[in-house]
């Protein structure tokens, strides 16, 4: 069965499985491999009675906890445990610390404590058995910890192991998980097929509930698949048939009605999701309460109920039911605050600020949307994560690898079959032949290395000397942009400063107008130039270190640039420790740096704002921050301000020109004193810049310049 997961108005929903379908895999595979009394595949007769009396645990909740410890005290009076037996006892904690306690991290230890039994397996059927649970088991733990690509792998190498038994059940377990990650990838019409085989392979399964609830989930998923696909017209005929499956085994399951009430409430609340996106609101809202009804009771999938609780909020701030919204949210805060759900608190976050801007209360409208932005932020780094991993590249990876292990497999029998032939002198014939044979392919693959290494060593040298002359061009072009530069830099000089002379004589207006535009070219033109030589220099000029009173650099370089922000009635505030820190650091970059940063402030800031330069001592180093209530950088262009030449320059709130070579230099200072230069920007709000330089030990420093 599939409920739904909302990030953050994303229109991204994810299914997910209930804790049943780990109950029921348990059963699978300890059904699989009881046939005997012996170490070889079952459980011996003591453990036996331990699993039942664990089964009967299960059924409540409640007792879930007193059943692991039942299960610790009385696995140790077994004196001699079979495999299985051992392989079990980590598995069943498996469960409980994934399902019941929610902790991951001890079931990826609890999954690897089941590989590594199963690795001690006594027969080949036991093996394959075993090893196929424990490595779905550490991909499920994997994919709880986010972990996808070793998810994907362990999933995989299950699926081969239970592909060789053609057990279908194992199999229709690999599609279901399949069917989740190309879901979670986007791959909407993937894991639409994946969840249709996984059905089709379930019809092989014994007629109980176990199998009946997992089809009626699987169900729900193709349509929940064809849905954020854009096929509503495929979405609604599954989830009919979800509901017409689950109606139609009332009678049959009548003593488990709430299960089936529950299975109901998720297709109702997918079915009113779906209403949502085609426009019909009265039957969405009907669907969405409807599932909202069934899933709050006590026992039931409560976070279902809250995220679809968050869809009919949406709809209500949608038509602008400003009541019907403030109450519904109400409502759910006194949930979250009872049962923590980060995807409905993230999207709970954001209706509240919009609630507010609507109350025209800004103040309570930017303190839930800068909640909401720091709880996406998570949330979205979470879903790019996952969407780095390729399944189908990794899927033909592995099958490559399955192959090579497959070849492997067979050279060693064949080289089995040549000892065997030898101890028994019956084949020494045809052992000659295949050591002449041997021999020659021997000489063949020696030969064949060798005109391989030959051809490597050519291109090797064909690469060093292409490296060697892009390195001299490089220079050259340097070279040559540092004398057309310097060659510019002088008549440029000489026309500003003839130009602001000739301003202070009598002219008319519209050539005073024309000599100021000369005057203000020409020093544009020339801090262009003293940029691009400072870009050429800092790539490849050695630092000269000394050891710096920060504060009082930071001080200087705030100091000299008073006036400038003057120009623009800005006042810049300094906040130094009371200890100032000894930095060993070039001087005179570090200055360019503070100053490149508060002249970008000036710039970007609007007249009579105030800009903050400040310096943190820490652990490891010390933290220049220079922060604006400027214009902000839209995310867009964050990525790109510390690219030379970039496309992102924009023109200051005076009209100033940008260049966009200042944030390159300073990365480039930067990162030669081994910190690092970042970034935080809200448009319309300003920009802080962060400057992390680290310490140095001092006898290390002494020692070096020795």
């Amino acid at each position: 069965m599939s409920s739904i997961k909302s990030i953050a108005f994303n229109n991204k929903y994810y299914p997910r499985s209930i804790g049943l379908r780990a109950v029921i895999f348990v059963v699978l595979f300890f059904c699989a491999c009881s046939y005997n009394n012996k170490d070889d595949g079952n459980y011996s007769k003591p453990f036996t009675a331990i699993f039942d009396t664990i089964n009967n645990y299960q059924q409540l909740k409640s007792r879930q906890s007193a059943g692991t410890r039942y299960l610790d005290s009385a696995f140790k009076q077994i004196k001699n445990p079979f495999t299985n037996d051992r392989f079990r006892f980590y598995g069943l904690h498996f469960v409980y610390e994934r399902k019941v306690t929610h902790n991951s991290k001890k079931a990826l230890a609890y999954a690897d404590s089941m590989l590594a039994v199963a690795k001690q397996s006594v027969t080949r059927h036991q093996y394959q058995v075993n090893y196929a649970e424990a490595n779905f088991a550490l991909g499920d733990a994997y994919f709880d910890l986010s972990q996808f690509s070793n998810a994907y792998k362990c999933f995989y190498q299950g699926y081969f192991i239970g592909k060789r038994l053609l057990n279908n059940q194992i199999l229709a377990e690999y599609t279901y998980r399949m069917g989740m990650v190309s879901f979670k990838q986007a791959h909407y019409l993937d894991a639409a097929a994946y969840f249709k085989l996984s059905y089709n392979q379930s019809q092989n399964f014994k007629n109980g509930f176990k199998t009946f609830y997992q089809r009626q989930e699987l169900l729900d998923n193709i349509g929940e698949s064809y849905k954020n696909a854009g096929k509503t017209d495929s979405a609604a005929i599954y989830f009919k048939k979800a509901l017409e499956y689950i109606d139609s085994n009332n009678a049959r399951f009548s003593n488990l009605a709430g299960m089936l009430e529950i299975a109901r409430g998720v297709v109702y609340g997918n079915q009113g999701d779906m209403a949502l996106m085609t426009g019909d609101y009265a039957q969405a809202e009907q669907m969405l309460k409807s599932s909202i009804a069934i899933n709050l009771k006590k026992g039931n999938d409560n976070k279902d109920a809250q995220l679809t609780e968050i869809k009919l909020a949406r709809m209500y701030l949608e038509l602008n039911r400003q009541n019907d919204l403030y109450l519904l949210l109400k409502k759910l805060r006194s949930q979250l605050d009872s049962l923590p759900n980060n995807d409905a608190e993230t999207s709970w976050n954001y209706l509240m600020s919009k609630y507010c801007q609507q109350k025209n209360d800004s103040k309570g409208a930017l303190i839930y949307l800068k909640r909401y932005s720091a709880q996406k932020d998570s949330l979205v780094k979470l879903d790019n994560s996952l969407k780095r991993t390729d399944v189908t590249t990794q899927q033909a990876n592995y099958d490559k690898q399955s192959e090579i292990d497959s070849l492997k497999d067979y050279n060693k029998r064949q080289l089995i079959f040549i000892y065997f032939a030898v101890l028994l002198s019956i084949m020494a014939v045809i052992i000659i032949f295949l050591i002449f044979r041997n021999m020659k392919q021997s000489k063949r693959d020696v030969l064949a290395i060798k005109v391989l290494n030959d051809q490597i060593n050519y291109q090797k040298k064909n690469l060093v000397k292409t490296l060697n002359e892009l390195h001299s061009g490089s220079r050259e072009k340097d070279r040559i942009l540092r004398t057309v530069a310097h060659d510019l830099r002088n008549p440029l000089g000489g026309i500003a400063a003839l130009s602001a002379a000739m301003i202070e004589d009598n002219y008319t207006p519209d050539q005073q107008e024309m000599l100021t535009l000369i005057k203000e070219t020409s020093y544009n033109s020339l801090e262009l130039i003293n940029e691009i030589l400072e870009a050429t220099n800092s790539g490849t000029a050695a630092l000269k270190k000394e050891w710096v009173d920060i504060n009082a650099l930071t001080a200087s370089s705030v100091e000299l640039l008073r006036f400038k922000a003057a120009d623009k009635h800005q006042s810049i505030n300094l906040n130094l420790p009371p200890n100032p820190a000894q930095v060993f650091i070039s001087r005179e970059k570090i200055w360019r740096v503070i100053s490149n940063l508060v002249t970008n402030a000036i710039k970007f800031s609007h007249d009579g704002s105030s800009i903050t330069v400040g310096v943190k001592n820490q652990e490891e180093g010390i933290k220049i921050i220079v922060k604006d209530s400027g214009i902000g950088i839209p995310d867009k262009l964050k990525q790109q301000v510390f690219n030379m030449f970039t496309d992102a320059k924009r023109v200051g709130t005076a009209g100033e020109k940008s260049f966009g070579l200042g944030l390159s230099i300073c990365q480039q200072i930067v990162e030669k004193h081994h910190g690092r230069i970042w970034l935080e920007s809200t448009v319309g709000e300003g920009t802080t810049f962060y400057v992390f330089l680290p310490f140095e030990d001092k006898e290390t420093v002494l020692n070096a310049v020795s």
